[in-house]
């Protein structure tokens, strides 16, 4: 009676999978509902969307508690460039008891094959979209959804992913925005997301217990759950980040990488009056499998268990003797190792692993389950400038913690602060925020945290600054009301060809006691940047060249996306003091490249230091 049970639980997995594997939509798009895909490229050319269909099945396990498949799909070498270049072996393991199933792949290259590109990796379910109108990716981010015959029916606006509402199946959608990007989260944040059914009561939901496979760090933005109703497991991608985030292999270049495992979650209860608890269920569920992390039940040699790996301690200190002459503790800040590289390099590393964690309020912070390997420490401390790296290569073995005691972050700076605008947080959520356009907006974000993900915000700088430009005085505006949050292009609107034209920011500030024997300094942080040049000028804003230019920068594509960052940037920028005068004082930021309406930069912050008193 036992092996009948046993066998029974085993085909009712197998059924499972097959259902969730291999089903088909629901008649609006006849396309799978299931599938992983890579778009790559070979030497900048056209994008190749590869769906990683399988060549090969095996069962990997077999147990009464366990069951784990293998989909591989090999590399052709006689194909040449007409395939991606790399050999996938894709993972599903059910366990007796769980609701659900964990999926994996690996991923590798061998010595000797040929260079391409790789721009994205993920996992996409696409459900029915009669069945689950209800999609929650977190508390204040859950809501009844269009589905994809609303947005079919809706007004195409700037780009493709964003469309206006205008026949919807549900009336009380009628007049909204929709646009996937409006629901993408920092990776650090994105640890459950997924959709609800009423009738019969389920929810559908992907559960990412670590970041340490995603690319580019914590901060690294991503898509989650959008209207389809479709899910996503995003392992690698570009958004927010452009080309310098993608994956570049060389002739040659071997690799091997494992993506996952993820955890598909499926929840019920009985009566439909509950269903939002199938969300509370589901973060429940998330948080019971962080604690599981690293899986000990993968069959795989390149998934090490907690056993097999190693960790790193100590205590991160600030020296910044213009505001502290003590060491400061680096409370909240986010310590992580990355491939050896230069500083601040983890946000645009994706080739490797990634370990992060936050810091306690005294400074301490413990990395834990590291793979063994060379790895850089790297950090970053909200409220202070730039990005810390410590200067020793980290050697992690397994079985095996390594403490570095006390170690400290001098931070850029050359003098004191005279003035400033905005946080040193790698984001431009401080500064001012519009309201949308009354007739673009996505009811979700009116009275949100997160307004800046509302369509359409950087049109509004036209709207407030139709004939001049920001002038911003230092000592009497607040950057909460006066500084605009993207500084972007004005759109002329009555020339009849759609163009824009470049727009110059002023700040005017007081500068007492003018020192004429030693430089000034302005630190300049960029929390995004796309087709972007900044120009910056001193007192006259016709000098030819400009004092200084951070050249054509960024690709991430932040401001149309909806993001409040992208990359971060600074710039430690010398001033003469024959560049100043006593008295009044003015700096002009000339955002120069104007192709289109979302060319442009966010500030992080901006720093005004005197010269040097030691």
């Amino acid at each position: 009676m036992e092996k009948v049970r046993q066998w029974s639980w085993i085909i009712g997995a197998l059924a499972m999978l097959a259902f969730l594997l291999f089903m088909h939509g629901d008649g609006f798009k006849k396309t799978p509902v299931r599938y992983w895909d890579v778009v790559w490229n070979r030497d900048g050319g056209k994008d190749v969307v590869d769906k990683l269909q399988g060549t090969g099945f095996r069962v990997i396990t077999e147990r009464a508690d366990q069951i784990e498949i293998s989909f591989t799909k090999t590399y052709n070498v006689s194909l040449g460039n007409a395939t991606l270049p790399m050999n996938v072996d894709k993972r599903y393991i059910v366990q007796r008891g769980r609701d659900g199933f964990y999926a994996y792949a690996i991923f590798e290259r061998l010595k000797g094959w040929p260079r391409t590109n790789v721009d994205q990796i993920r996992f996409v379910y696409k459900l029915q979209q009669d069945k689950f109108p209800f999609m929650a990716i977190s508390d204040n981010r859950k809501r009844v959804m269009p589905t994809a015959r609303d947005r079919a029916n809706g007004k195409p606006l700037a780009y493709p992913e964003a469309v206006l509402l205008t026949k919807t199946s549900n009336p009380d959608l009628r007049g909204e925005v929709d646009d996937k990007y409006q629901y993408s989260t920092e990776d650090k944040d994105n640890k459950v997301h997924g959709w609800i059914c009423n009738e019969p009561p389920v929810g559908f939901w992907i559960i990412t217990s670590s970041d340490e496979f995603r690319t580019a760090g914590p901060f690294k933005q991503d898509l989650t759950s959008h209207a389809g109703p479709t899910v996503l497991s995003m392992f690698a991608s570009t958004h927010y980040g452009g080309k310098e985030v993608g994956m570049t292999f060389k002739d040659g270049e071997a690799w091997k990488k494992v993506f996952g495992p993820v955890f598909v979650y499926l929840n019920s209860v009985r009566s439909s009056n509950n269903s939002l608890r199938l969300w509370e269920n589901a973060k429940e569920q998330m948080l019971e499998e962080v604690k599981r992390w690293p899986y000990n039940f993968t069959q795989s040699e390149d998934f090490p268990s907690s056993d097999k790996r190693g960790s790193v301690a100590g205590q991160l200190l600030i020296q910044d003797r213009y505001i502290n002459e003590s060491l400061v503790w680096a409370s909240s800040s986010y310590v992580g190792l990355a491939a050896p590289g230069n500083v601040g390099s983890w946000q645009k590393e994706s080739k490797g692993y990634q370990f992060w964690t936050q810091t306690n309020k005294q400074g301490y912070f413990l990395i834990k389950d590291v793979r063994p390997g060379n790895y850089s420490l790297y950090a970053t401390v909200p409220g202070v400038v730039g990005d810390y790296k410590y200067e020793t290569i980290i050697k992690i073995k397994p079985r095996r913690g390594i403490n570095l005691g006390n170690i400290t972050y001098v931070p850029p700076r050359n003098g004191p602060t005279l003035w400033e605008i905005g946080i040193p947080d790698r984001s431009a959520a401080e500064f001012n925020v519009p309201d949308p356009s009354p007739t673009l907006r996505n009811q979700l974000y009116t009275n949100h945290t997160d307004k800046f993900r509302q369509y359409g915000l950087w049109d509004r700088y036209t709207d407030l600054y139709p004939n001049h430009d920001l002038i911003y005085t230092v000592g009497a505006d607040d950057y909460h009301d006066k500084w605009f949050f993207a500084h972007v292009t004005r759109h002329c609107r009555n020339t009849g060809n759609n163009t824009y034209e470049a727009t110059t920011w002023r700040i005017l500030f007081q500068l007492k006691n003018l020192t004429t024997t030693g430089n000034y300094t302005l630190q300049l942080a960029l929390a995004s940047a796309n087709n972007a040049e900044v120009q910056v000028r001193f007192n006259n804003q016709s000098t030819k060249p400009p004092h200084f230019t951070t050249g054509l920068i960024g690709k991430d594509n932040a401001i149309a996306r909806h993001g409040i960052h992208g990359l971060y940037w600074l710039f430690s920028i010398i001033v003469p003091s024959y560049r100043l005068q006593e008295g009044n004082n003015s700096i002009f930021l000339t955002q120069s490249r104007r192709l289109g309406s979302f060319d442009g930069v966010m500030y992080d912050y901006i720093r005004l230091e005197g010269p040097p008193q030691w």
